[in-house]
């Protein structure tokens, strides 16, 4: 992880927006699908926080047609790896370690 200045971040903090993060910051892209199943929500609750991560510009959210079927994929913007970089590096200057 590069050196970014500790800084608590409400948008990413809420559990599932902060797994999303956390399984976005290690890829490029993932499925929807696959976010989903990792963190372990619904369709919609997972819309929900994709959502908010998208209207604060940490997230973009990519649809395609594949085999006639859409899918969507997450991936972080730059915006989003530096805030949650940023989180994480909080996290651990907060419990010390």
């Amino acid at each position: 992880m590069t050196a970014v200045a500790p800084r608590f971040d409400p948008v990413v903090h809420a559990p599932p927006r902060l797994q999303v993060c956390g399984l976005l910051a290690a890829v490029d892209t993932m499925e929807f699908a696959t976010v989903r199943d990792a963190v372990g929500v619904s369709d919609s609750v997972l819309s929900k926080h994709v959502k908010q991560l998208e209207d604060a510009g940490y997230v973009r959210v990519r649809k395609a047609t594949v085999a006639s079927r859409q899918r969507t994929s997450l991936g972080l913007t730059p915006e989003g790896r530096a805030a949650f970089d940023a989180h994480v590096a909080e996290l651990r200057r907060i419990t010390g370690s």
